[in-house]
């Protein structure tokens, strides 16, 4: 369940299509805290989820023997409760809400509000440690084994940056020429889209609306804002022309990554699939007549954040960094003296 299908989509797209990626991110982070002292044997793990890294978490803990408590997300779903009940993790579940940001702000407090009551655990802390780099260091060897030699871009969710960061730091330690491509949805903070919003969102995960330790962003080459309308025409046609059934993130990258190879040919492209499409069954594969036709979309290509737009905005990044809370706060005072001279 651990290692990723290498589906070869087109002759210079390659999907690596997970089950549950996130295992690499739990079992090399776990593994890591034990071998440190950080963690000791049956102590309980807690962190905030929004699905994928919740299952991942419970498997590491059920094969080290460790107590799994997870704050999962609204977007969690029955199936995967089950699954976590099953492995032996305790759930606490957030209330419905239609705004994710809303969503991760609550799952935050109640972390916090369990390390405040109880000493026996230890906050894993996902978008935050890099010890979940770790992990993904495996996933490298096997890339680096499985694609031939040249010039290669990877496209994926950024996410808590650990799996696309956690992939490209070892390749090109070893003198690959790899290009990071970030994928992100509107809304977020990450990489500066937080000004919009995007009503039908529900990809959990890909963004935040709280700065991530995790994310290190002179590690991207390229940025790619796409909406739900446009995740969801990159999923239903990986089903239909691949038969590959796969979440609204891998929808996204393989739009994106379907762009970026047409344009750049003599370069493999290596496309994250970071969970399969059993949570997004009823809000979009079941909406597949709506879906648009991928080969009509292309995105609004920019050089500013100031000119980013939905539906879909891509623009060079070039290795630089980004402080992400100098950002807010420099917002919040620019909106403060706004309010002040109205």
């Amino acid at each position: 369940m651990k290692a990723p299908d290498l589906l070869r989509l087109t002759d210079n797209v390659v999907l690596a299509r997970f089950e549950t990626m996130k295992v690499y991110a739990a079992l090399g982070a776990v593994r890591t805290l034990l071998e440190r002292g950080t963690v000791r044997p049956g102590q309980t793990l807690v962190d905030s989820s929004s699905g994928i890294y919740a299952l991942a978490l419970a498997m590491a803990c059920h094969r080290y023997g460790l107590g799994c408590h997870i704050v999962a997300s609204t977007t969690v779903d029955a199936a995967m409760r089950a699954q976590l009940e099953i492995l032996g993790a305790t759930v606490d579940q957030m209330p419905p809400a239609d705004d994710l940001r809303l969503d991760q702000e609550r799952r935050v407090r109640r972390v916090r509000q369990l390390l405040a009551d109880r000493s026996d655990v230890h906050w894993m802390r996902q978008y935050h440690d890099a010890v979940h780099y770790t992990g993904y260091r495996e996933f490298a060897d096997l890339v680096d084994a499985a694609l031939p030699e040249g010039p290669l871009t990877v496209v994926g969710a950024v996410g808590t940056g650990a799996s696309t960061g956690g992939l490209v730091q070892p390749l090109r330690g070893r003198g690959r020429e790899v290009r990071l491509l970030g994928l992100q949805p509107f809304g977020s903070v990450t990489f500066g889209s937080q000004d919009f919003s995007d009503p039908e969102a529900i990809i959990a995960g890909i963004g935040s609306s709280i700065p991530f330790d995790n994310v290190r962003h002179d590690l991207y080459d390229s940025l790619h804002w796409v909406d739900f309308r446009h995740a969801m025409a990159g999923a239903v046609d990986l089903l239909r022309g691949h038969a590959v059934f796969a979440g609204l993130s891998t929808g996204a990258a393989h739009l994106v990554a379907g762009w970026e190879a047409a344009r750049h040919r003599d370069r493999m492209h290596l496309v994250i699939g970071a969970d399969t499409g059993h949570r997004y069954t009823e809000r979009v594969f079941a909406r597949h007549e709506e879906a648009l036709d991928p080969r009509a979309l292309k995105p609004h290509q920019i050089t500013d954040l100031a000119d980013l737009a939905p539906p879909w905005s891509a623009m060079e990044w070039n290795r630089r960094g980004y402080d992400v809370g100098t950002r807010q706060e420099a917002r919040h005072q620019m909106n403060d003296k706004e309010g002040t001279a109205s």
